[in-house]
């Protein structure tokens, strides 16, 4: 593949913002490309994938390029894939013998060989033991793109349909009957059907979320940290738009997208509210037939998506999100009616942040009146999609005195 310098620039200067300073890869990524508006498709492809691929393999590649100039580190980036560079002056220096070397030196040390902090490698091997070789080997691999098809508006088959009468491939993936995959990655938000709201862009394991709610048309739901509100979403679909769902988050922005997105799917049950203390949470006592709590949570299950993520966590953050999500399922499971359900959902693969705050919770006082129905720990080395952790969580009918 040539190489063109106007777009070798506009990788470099989004690695810049990234790790100089600090900026979120998604937003980057979404300036870069709209700053420069005469990229055509292959080139806008070109720079996104760059960016995220250098972002990922980061460590390898500073730990083998002959600088820290970001011209050298993208050099040595196209070169550990097998390609060969121009001969610009801004490539000087960089000799695909001796980063070749470099590389056959580091492989047998896995931290460096994938790309990730030695704690991560620490703590990833400590709490999932000889799955994490292949766990952190597969989040290290480009994620597909997965839609989540509106069933309030069309059938997974006639989606299936109408995209390949437009040329997009799709496959449907066994196990998650709302899903589709594209074949091919491409920016799939342009096109009509997604205006249409006959779709949305939902990784395959995160659909499974939703599901394990097990929700009937009619019944009074609480997405308890909805974000953007993609569950509240699915959740409206597999309620055929029947009943409420009431979407909250402490960001009032977030919900705000909520709104947009619910208008678009055609769903008219939804409906955002900000959480503004406890007194909120309170005020809903007993009140819902089902409450998800798809906390705050490391993100390591989604590191194929979001590979940035690896740069900016520490044990120390981890272990304030710990902190949280214990700190969510003593307060808001209170929302739960006696007999009713709770889904405590995570995208980490890490014990600590999953089935042990399950425990925790059901081994405190808040937390005697529930029991575990099952639970589901999702590895993306398993499903080939993201890393997840799903409980079922049943409130008894009887409550104890």
């Amino acid at each position: 593949m040539k190489l063109f310098p106007n777009t070798v620039k506009g990788v470099v200067y989004a690695i810049d913002e990234i790790f100089n300073q600090k900026k979120y890869a998604d937003k980057v990524i979404e300036k870069t490309l709209k700053s420069n508006p005469k990229w055509g498709a292959r080139d806008r492809g070109f720079v996104a994938e760059s960016v995220y691929e250098m972002v990922r393999w980061w460590r390898l590649i500073n730990e083998v390029s002959p600088s820290k100039d970001l011209y050298h580190l993208f050099g040595t980036y196209w070169l550990l894939q097998g390609k060969s560079l121009p001969d610009w002056r801004e490539f000087k220096g960089l000799e695909p013998e001796k980063i070749k070397a470099r590389f056959e030196r580091i492989k047998e040390n896995r931290a460096l060989k994938q790309s990730i902090p030695d704690w991560m490698d620490q703590m990833g091997s400590e709490l999932l033991g000889e799955k994490w070789d292949k766990e952190i080997d597969t989040l290290n691999q480009q994620a597909e793109v997965v839609l989540r098809v509106n069933t309030l508006k069309i059938t997974r088959e006639d989606l299936m349909n109408r995209l390949a009468a437009e040329g997009i491939q799709t496959y449907a993936p066994k196990g998650y009957k709302d899903a589709l995959v594209l074949a091919q990655r491409q920016n799939i938000f342009k096109n009509p059907a997604f205006k249409e709201g006959l779709f949305e862009v939902q990784d395959a394991s995160s659909q499974l979320v939703a599901a394990a709610l097990d929700v009937e048309p009619g019944m009074r739901v609480i997405d308890a940290c909805a974000g953007a509100g993609g569950k509240s979403l699915h959740l409206a679909a597999l309620m055929q738009n029947k009943g409420r769902i009431l979407s909250m988050d402490v960001e009032e922005w977030k919900l705000q997208n909520t709104k947009l997105r619910a208008r678009r799917n055609g769903v008219s049950i939804i409906e955002p509210k900000v959480i503004e203390g406890n007194k909120t949470i309170k005020r809903l006592k007993e009140s819902a037939d089902r409450v998800l709590l798809d906390v705050p949570c490391s993100g390591l299950g989604v590191l194929k998506r979001n590979p940035d993520t690896k740069w900016k966590l520490s044990p120390e953050s981890i272990e304030k999100v710990q902190g949280i999500q214990q700190e969510i399922l003593q307060n808001y499971s209170s929302m739960v009616k006696p007999g009713g359900l709770l889904v405590y959902a995570t995208c980490s693969i890490l014990p600590s942040e999953n089935q042990q705050q399950v425990e925790k919770f059901l081994a405190s006082e808040k937390g005697k009146d529930f029991e575990l129905i099952e639970d589901q720990k999702v590895l993306a080395q398993e499903s080939g999609f993201d890393g997840f952790y799903i409980a079922k969580i049943a409130r008894k009918k009887e409550q104890t005195a």
